[in-house]
């Protein structure tokens, strides 16, 4: 039997490992939304009013993967450990970006091959693979988050607490979405105008980010990946009571749907927001401070908006890893509040570098919201981090429902942020109270 020190040195390399992997899952599930306003020009010309809601739609088929395929994570988890779990989700990933790929592929091969809904709505079939792939890589993402995240917060090394330990993974989950943006409007359309963008540009990115995944799949099967004793269950062995019974985990699940539907709706819609005011050049100043002259009029202010708001996330993972004295309920609270009063700011004025802004404050609230969910629940963490992934829910529905707001209102996105400001004021409840761990759901 291990000795306590010497399981906390054996989970350095994991650790670190499982960090750097936090970095694709970001860059992945960010790009993905970033592909929304090309391909709302590329696939949805013709989709009359709908294009709105259907290039949500992207973002929406990644994320209902999660409360689809989250609990069969969590499953695999106690069944082949955390390893092997890992390695089909990197398996399943390369899957998902070969769909991606192939969707490009489908379209320039038939060009003509589409649905039509009504005389002004023609949909091309390529569209609805590229859904397809959204909906394969976010199950994916699923699988990697429920190894990674009881991971993280459960080993145990020297000098960190959990929320640290979430943040740091967090913050390299940061990096990749703030390059994500950068490598779908820099590479893979090549810095293109909307109306230049073109549906074959995906192919050679795509076959690219297959061969990268294909090799960190082969260094992962080199790679130590011990399990940690107590925090999955027995295999066989049917849980004395329901996951849904501990009161702070239930409320946690609900803050992660508010707080997964309005990062996803700033951190994606906002490009479809600056691409409206955009046409009147709005989005170009900040209260009197003309961005053209600060980057050009060639620089496209919707990508740099979104890298900014992705920006801020790692900023505020990076400040928070080193907050080793400040609980993960006081962090949350005080992000919360301070989001409220920006989004209430943004909508009153009109203003969009304010969400920008509050990219700051959200890069917090994952690693708090799951540490403090989690909180004392022993035997039951495994189980509980499958089940999490049901609140990502929000991250599908919060967004697709902003985009049908703004069709409603043809095509102003203004008011649609009072959908993320109920999430703000719901997750700063959480933060409050709603993550207090009654005296009947201590397992320790």
């Amino acid at each position: 039997m291990m000795l306590p020190q010497q399981k906390k040195e054996s989970y350095l390399v994991p650790f670190i490992s499982l960090v750097l992997l936090f970095f694709f899952v970001g860059f992945l599930t960010t790009a993905n939304g970033q592909f929304q306003g090309p391909l709302k020009s590329a696939f949805l010309s013709g989709a009359g009013n709908l294009k709105n809601t259907l290039a949500t739609l992207i973002s929406f088929s990644w994320f209902i993967a999660y409360p689809l395929t989250g609990r069969l994570g969590s499953l695999w988890v106690n069944k082949l450990g955390y390893k092997r779990t890992l390695l089909i989700g990197l398996l399943v990933l390369i899957l998902g970006l070969g769909i991606f790929w192939f969707s490009s592929w489908y379209t320039v091969q038939f060009p003509n091959s589409v649905l039509q809904f009504s005389t002004s709505s023609l949909i091309p079939i390529g569209y609805f693979i590229f859904l397809l792939g959204s909906f394969v890589t976010g199950t994916a993402a699923t699988i990697l988050q429920v190894v990674i995240n009881p991971y993280l917060t459960v080993c145990d090394v020297k000098g960190t607490q959990p929320v640290q330990r979430m943040n740091i993974g967090g913050s390299s989950n940061s990096i990749g979405t703030v390059v994500a943006p950068f490598f779908v409007t820099g590479i893979v359309f090549a810095g293109l105008t909307m109306e230049e963008v073109q549906v074959g540009q995906l192919q050679t990115p795509f076959i690219g980010l297959i061969v990268v995944l294909l090799i960190l799949t082969l260094i992962f099967t080199r790679l130590p990946l011990p399990d940690i004793e107590g925090a999955r269950s027995a295999e066989g062995k049917k849980p004395e009571r329901s996951i849904w019974t501990f009161r702070h985990f239930t409320l946690g699940v609900i803050a992660i749907f508010f707080y997964l539907g309005v990062e996803v709706c700033v951190g994606a819609n906002i490009t479809l927001y600056a691409l409206e005011l955009e046409k009147t050049e709005k989005v170009f100043s900040f209260f009197g401070l003309n961005f053209l002259s600060l980057f050009g009029v060639n620089f496209s202010i919707p990508s740099l908006m979104a890298t900014l708001y992705w920006t801020g996330m790692l900023i505020g993972r990076l400040v928070s890893s080193s907050l080793n004295k400040i609980s993960p309920a006081r962090q949350l609270s005080f992000c919360a509040t301070l989001g409220i009063i920006l989004v209430s700011l943004a909508m009153i004025i009109n203003e969009p570098w304010l969400l920008v802004a509050i990219g700051l404050f959200h890069s917090v609230m994952w690693g708090a919201i799951f540490t403090l969910s989690v909180d004392k629940l022993g035997k039951y963490t495994n189980i509980a981090s499958g089940t999490f992934m049901v609140g990502v829910l929000g991250g599908a529905i919060m967004p697709l429902l902003q985009g049908a707001m703004a069709d409603a209102l043809n095509g102003a996105w203004r008011w649609t942020w009072i959908i993320v400001l109920v999430g703000e004021i719901y997750v700063l409840y959480y933060g409050l109270s709603g993550y207090k761990v009654k005296i009947k759901d201590k397992i320790e």
